[in-house]
């Protein structure tokens, strides 16, 4: 009876074990897309880490803060995904309040970034700060393009209430915009259709 019983528990669990995702199956649905695409961002009360975090499980790719990534480690990828917070409003230089604002004047400029896709996203709040919303995203977005890359991902201002912002060209945002203060509840929803309006912009 005690060997009968074994035979069956093997036989279950091999069944079981065959049905069963295997750890290979789960890495490569999180590498599925291209593996030379790096997602950057920098924070001061995380909400831009989270939106990062958004970004990251739509597009199965890891998250960095761009105070630790070498300028080797930028130099080797297609495509970018940068995002910052906007701490320093109406400023001309320096809006983030976090390493972008040293990393973008004193790194990028020697790092060939030249045809790199690059798609920026911003996180702000547009009840407090409605006059400078997401300005810091519109930094990224200048000193990208001015470097040679090639911008993608822009969004509709449709569904925002502010009153003005250095991340809009031509009445659209220059990429995604998310509100973790008051529209925290759609983050999440954007985040995945940003990514994929990018893959159907070819940005992977």
């Amino acid at each position: 009876m005690k060997l009968f019983l074994a035979i069956v528990s093997a036989s279950c669990l091999s069944e079981v074990a065959a049905f069963a995702p295997s750890a290979q199956r789960n890495v490569h649905s999180t590498t599925a897309l291209n593996a030379k695409v790096g997602i950057y961002y920098s924070t001061q009360t995380g909400n831009t880490e989270t939106v990062a975090g958004y970004i990251s499980e739509a597009a199965g790719l890891e998250i960095a803060d761009i105070g630790d990534a070498s300028d080797d480690e930028v130099a080797g990828l297609d495509s970018i995904i940068v995002g910052a917070p906007t701490w320093h409003t109406d400023e001309e230089s320096e809006r983030s309040g976090t390493e972008w604002d040293s990393w973008l004047y004193s790194t990028l400029p020697n790092i060939d970034v030249s045809g790199k896709n690059v798609a920026v996203f911003g996180v702000g709040d547009q009840a407090s700060y409605s006059e400078y919303y997401c300005d810091a995203a519109g930094e990224l977005y200048d000193l990208f393009e001015a470097a040679g890359c090639k911008m993608m991902g822009f969004t509709s201002t449709d569904g925002y209430d502010h009153e003005s912002s250095k991340a809009e060209r031509d009445g659209k945002f220059i990429g995604l915009m998310c509100d973790e203060d008051n529209q925290d509840d759609m983050s999440e929803d954007r985040a995945k259709a940003w990514v994929e309006q990018l893959k159907g912009e070819g940005f992977f």
